[in-house]
């Protein structure tokens, strides 16, 4: 099975539309697992390290120029996506990292205070 981090780099993996359609059933059917829910909160409650945070940051950075660019990018059939993801890559791709680099500091920022709110939440309902 693969391991999340060889998924993490956004330039570097382009999936073909086979490819796709696999990983989204894949990932459909882990998702509904309790452990897996279990698994993501437990981590959810721990400090992001840069690199996770700078992932999140640019996951966020390209989902707003995929707003800016394609309003509909939603509404997209699975080829015209993978095109959509290819004119951004190409076009903003060295915007994308400037701007998530931003992101990820006020991320960073803010970590402490996501975590501790999560704890305390968690606290309340046991």
């Amino acid at each position: 099975m693969k391991k999340f981090k060889e998924f993490s780099d956004l330039n570097e993996r382009i999936f073909n539309i086979a490819q796709r359609k696999k990983q989204a059933r894949r990932m459909a059917i882990i998702a509904k697992s309790s452990a897996f829910i279990r698994k993501k909160k437990r981590t959810m409650m721990k400090i992001r390290n840069s690199a996770k945070l700078l992932l999140v940051a640019k996951k966020q950075t390209l989902m707003n120029f995929r707003k800016k660019v394609f309003p509909n990018y939603k509404d997209l059939p699975i080829p015209q996506k993978v095109k959509a993801d290819q004119i951004i890559m190409q076009r903003f791709g060295k915007k994308i990292d400037k701007v998530s680099k931003k992101v990820a500091k006020k991320l960073k920022a803010k970590e402490a205070e996501r975590v501790a709110k999560l704890k305390s939440g968690e606290g309340e309902r046991q």
